[in-house]
């Protein structure tokens, strides 16, 4: 993403006058919302986990997640780009490909 990107999201805000309501606990919950709509997407598929038929309706709901997590760090003052990378990191040093390649288990069960 890039940050033109992210400057439009805080743009559409704040041409809305909308950062006045922007608190951290009311984004996380608005996150949480979001990813439950990006989850319905999928609710009764069954066997059906393919999503090309849904894409539109994907695109909908990842795009308000991501726009809220913009929103999260621009409130929490956090650097997207960092915050990251630093994530990798962690995760990195979590699941060695060595022991994760190709495991679906968590960091805590990988054998070897």
């Amino acid at each position: 993403m890039t940050q033109e990107t992210i400057n439009e999201v805080l743009k559409f805000r704040d041409d809305r006058d909308w950062k006045q309501f922007h608190n951290p606990k009311d984004l996380a919950i608005s996150i949480s919302l979001e990813a439950a709509e990006l989850l319905e997407v999928f609710q009764w598929s069954a066997e059906d986990v393919r999503c090309e038929k849904k894409l539109d309706k994907i695109k909908e709901e990842l795009a308000d997640v991501v726009n809220y997590c913009i929103l999260m760090a621009d409130a929490c003052g956090l650097d997207l780009d960092e915050i990251v990378c630093e994530k990798i990191k962690r995760n990195t040093e979590k699941y060695p490909v060595e022991k994760a390649f190709g495991c679906k288990e968590k960091y805590t069960e990988l054998k070897g």
